[in-house]
């Protein structure tokens, strides 16, 4: 398997080089090196990867990205936000019960400052 292969299947993949060897089992910079032809993928590595390129993309493991925080402004845009808040206020059956759900919830405010 040539260096160019290495990288096609990578974009058939639509992984990285990390999560491609998380997927062989091997390290990172074995298959950075397979793509500069500084080594190459033994016949059992060929024979794995073309398992992966048969199962397709979802053959991948992938880890989720940690999201960042969006700030309180952030939030107080999202539509979504406000079309809760409205149903909130038009129908008391739900605010019941979403106090009674909040309830296992800390109040943000509440934390100490840090």
């Amino acid at each position: 398997m040539a260096p160019e292969d290495i990288k096609k299947l990578r974009q058939e993949l639509g992984c990285t080089a990390r999560e491609l060897a998380g997927a062989l089992g091997i390290e990172q910079e074995t298959v950075l090196a397979w793509e500069h032809g500084d080594l190459f993928p033994t016949k059992r590595f060929v024979g794995r990867m073309e398992e992966l390129r048969s199962k397709g993309p979802e053959a991948i493991p992938r880890k989720k990205r940690k999201q960042a925080t969006a700030s309180p402004l952030q939030l107080l845009s999202d539509p979504e936000l406000w079309r809760l808040f409205r149903k909130l206020l038009s129908h008391p059956e739900l605010r019941s019960a979403a106090i009674k759900l909040a309830e296992a919830y800390p109040d943000p405010t509440d934390a100490p400052p840090s």
